[in-house]
């Protein structure tokens, strides 16, 4: 017997996979076209009602100049009030004058008695130059006689810084500015004066 050759059995060949088909995405939906709004005509303005409207342009006005002081006072003379201890002295000083000094309706000379007190009341008008350019009156009360011509000092001394800013500079190197409140301190009860006691005897 032959042998018989068995043939190779080929292989059928598959058919290729296809390859899935890609979708084209769909166009995008176009969006409604917005509606116009309608176009809102403006009324015509009157030229009346314009000017009205409009603002009014007001020129800038300047303002008014305050007004210079008067050396004076509204009753023709500079008040200024001076203290010394419990002494008061209101002073009363008229510019343009003849350097008449009045305490209390008499001559300052016969009110104060000694020379230390009437050197008080001059030294300020002195200092500065003005003892016969100007009339004063005082009033005084409550205190000493020395308490009073002091004040009195003050008092001249401050009315004349308000006729010329530029004398406080002399006034007050002199020691005529400076308020003194020195008070006598008052008795306590079990003492004789005010701080002073009875003397302590043992027996």
């Amino acid at each position: 017997m032959t042998a018989t050759t068995k043939k190779p059995v080929e292989k059928a060949e598959k058919p290729a996979a296809k390859k899935p088909a890609v979708k084209k995405a769909a166009p995008a939906a176009k969006k409604p076209a917005a509606a116009k709004k309608p176009a809102v005509r403006k009324a015509p303005v009157k030229k009346e009602e314009a000017a009205v409207a409009a603002p009014a342009v007001v020129a800038p006005v300047a303002a008014p100049k305050p007004a210079e002081k008067k050396a004076e006072g509204p009753k023709g003379y500079i008040y200024a009030l001076g203290r010394r201890k419990t002494a008061i002295a209101e002073t009363r000083l008229s510019l343009n004058g003849k350097g008449e000094i009045t305490v209390n309706g008499k001559k300052y000379a016969d009110y104060f008695t000694t020379v230390e007190q009437q050197q008080a009341i001059m030294a300020p008008l002195k200092a500065v130059g003005m003892d016969d350019k100007v009339n004063i009156a005082l009033v005084t009360y409550s205190g000493g006689m020395t308490g009073q011509a002091e004040a009195a000092r003050l008092g001249i001394s401050r009315a004349l810084v308000k006729v010329n800013e530029e004398y406080r500079k002399t006034l007050k190197k002199l020691g005529f500015m400076m308020r003194d409140p020195r008070e006598k301190e008052r008795k306590k009860y079990g003492l004789k004066k005010a701080r002073k006691g009875p003397q302590w005897a043992k027996r």
